[in-house]
């Protein structure tokens, strides 16, 4: 076996589309995932049994389903009931979804984490209470489990190749259908190994680096 630089050039066009496929899921997932794991938190934490209940019941059943079962169901089940979107429209919520039902877990962490002594302080000065989660108790939570979001992330980005499955040409589908006209696997899915190396090792240091900084 030798290795074909020509066969990189070529493939390297093919790359691109489905390096900036893969980034747009993985950003707008991320905002689905970080918006909505919020909103489960909150609810969660509400005194009313008949909103955590069911609450409840989705983010398990979600969260402890597979990604590409949740994938397979919004793409070939939903358009049966009517209810069609894109291939991307359809992974970028499937992702976001799915990991909300993690990022729910961090922001739940952090809200616990939260000082009594802060909840007593805001209780005392009468703060409305949107005020209370506003201004005093979100933005340390928040604080608190940054690190552990981005971690997400990168799991987010690991798992971008399972939208090949659904027709979104990300950076493996790119890699698997030039293969495929070219009967050479070796030099796409080798860069394809080195890009994820590439953005997921810097951001994980990069996130250890913030984490020594916000628990100082």
């Amino acid at each position: 076996m030798t290795w074909d630089w020509n066969a990189v050039g070529d493939f390297m066009p093919h790359f691109w589309d489905g390096l900036l496929i893969t980034l747009q899921a993985l950003a707008l997932g991320s905002v689905i995932s970080f918006v909505l794991g919020l909103v489960w938190a909150l609810l969660m934490r509400t005194p009313t049994r008949w909103v955590r209940w069911p609450v409840g019941v989705v983010t398990e059943f979600v969260r402890n389903t597979p990604l590409l079962v949740q994938l397979f169901f919004l793409f070939y089940v939903l358009p049966e009931w009517n209810i069609t979107f894109s291939a991307l429209t359809t992974g970028v919520v499937a992702i976001g979804l799915h990991y909300s039902t993690y990022t729910m877990q961090v922001y739940r962490a952090g809200i616990e984490g939260v000082p009594v002594g802060q909840w007593e302080a805001a209780t005392a000065l009468s703060l409305p209470v949107r005020r209370t989660w506003a201004a005093v108790i979100l933005p340390q939570a928040v604080r608190r489990v940054v690190p552990a979001l981005g971690n997400y992330v990168i799991a987010m980005l690991k798992d971008t190749p399972m939208l090949m499955t659904i027709t979104v040409l990300e950076m493996l589908g790119e890699a698997r259908l030039y293969s495929q006209q070219h009967f050479q696997f070796t030099e796409p899915l080798t860069v394809i190994g080195v890009a994820f190396i590439l953005i997921s090792y810097p951001a994980s240091l990069l996130l250890r680096a913030l984490e020594r900084r916000l628990v100082r």
